[in-house]
């Protein structure tokens, strides 16, 4: 005989669109009741996108008429009214005091040089004479204060529990990084993982930001969940390469912003190209112009690519970022006009105020 708490363990089971996170820990589901084997289940997805509806209608339909002695599933979408009044998973989000806008650099898998691409992008920013933020939400594998050039680096505690940022390269940086050494391992769960990324968020003291740069872990996971839920993000800003196996990916890291009404910047292709610097010759290692097409597929914007050179490696694992390192280099001027791209895209959505002072 099914049971109201059969029910909700199935619904434990169903994800949101677009995230790790399931419907009731989100707090989503609103109302589960059976009566002779029929099921109601009342769902506020803090959303009105018609597909991420269906999505949910289809996925909550299927888990719980699989529910043993469940004949009948019947599902009702609290409607706009009735989310004036009934919270949402991402009702609460508050801007940050000081800072202009928040732009998240995000991959739907790792190894596309997501990390070097939002620190260059920061610098870029900053040289362009803006007052830049550079928050690492990638707390299991915190990479800003290696690349920044500030591994040792230990942010000082005010109080309150409020923490000053470390400012390298005219960036103000928070990482978890900075709070452990070489060989500790970030072992926690996912709960520990939000709570650090919300005091990230609220507790570190920016200061008066033109823009905050996160760098985001890979995939859709609690700490993108978190940033989401906190904060009304400017844009997003999608990193891949061209070989089809991480182009796969981009689309779910488009939904993700999608699905909370942020917009998507536009996508940036990384590694796109082999230059020989001996003889000039050009190698397409992992495809070509992948990004390119995935981006006019999806209707977004080409934001730019990035050569594969081994300078921009070796820049970064040196601590000094090639836009500031080596600002008259190729591959600087191509974060540079990422940079300016990004800009044009915040002061549009912003309707052209301008965001530098």
């Amino acid at each position: 005989m099914a049971t109201v708490d059969d029910i909700r363990a199935r619904l434990g089971a169903v994800r949101y669109p677009g995230y790790q996170r399931d419907i009731v820990s989100l707090g989503a589901v609103r109302e589960v009741a059976l009566v002779d084997g029929r099921a109601r289940i009342v769902v506020a997805p803090g959303t009105a996108k018609a597909d991420v509806i269906a999505a949910l209608r289809a996925a909550i339909e299927s888990a719980v008429r699989a529910v043993p002695g469940v004949a009948d599933v019947e599902i009702d979408v609290v409607g706009a009214e009735a989310e004036r009044t009934a919270a949402s998973p991402f009702d609460h989000q508050a801007p940050l005091a000081g800072v202009k806008h928040i732009v998240a650099v995000a991959s739907g898998k790792g190894g596309v040089g997501k990390s070097t691409v939002a620190v260059n992008l920061a610098l870029a920013l900053q040289a362009r004479g803006l007052r830049v933020g550079l928050l690492d939400a990638d707390i299991y594998g915190p990479s800003i204060p290696l690349m920044m050039g500030v591994p040792d680096a230990r942010p000082r505690m005010a109080e309150g529990h409020k923490i000053f940022p470390i400012l390298q390269h005219g960036v103000a940086l928070i990482s978890m990084g900075f709070f452990l050494d070489d060989k500790s391992p970030v072992i926690w769960r996912g709960p520990m993982v939000m709570s650090i990324v919300r005091q990230f968020l609220k507790d570190v003291m920016w200061g008066t930001l033109d823009v905050l740069v996160i760098d985001l872990p890979p995939g859709t996971g609690d700490a993108q969940l978190t940033l989401v839920q906190e904060v009304p993000v400017s844009g997003g800003v999608i990193v891949t390469t061209p070989q089809d196996v991480a182009l796969q990916d981009v689309q779910r890291g488009i939904a993700m912003f999608q699905t909370v009404n942020a917009p998507v910047l536009g996508i940036v292709e990384n590694m796109s190209a082999y230059e020989c610097p001996r003889c000039g010759a050009r190698e397409d290692l992992f495809g070509h112009e992948g990004g390119r097409r995935e981006a006019e597929a999806l209707g977004v914007e080409f934001l730019g690519e990035l050569p594969l050179v081994a300078e921009i490696r070796a820049s970064m694992d040196r601590g000094a970022p090639i836009v500031v390192a080596d600002p008259t280099s190729a591959p600087a001027a191509a974060f540079r006009a990422i940079a300016e791209k990004v800009v044009t895209a915040l002061e549009r959505d912003a309707r052209a105020a301008p965001i530098g002072v």
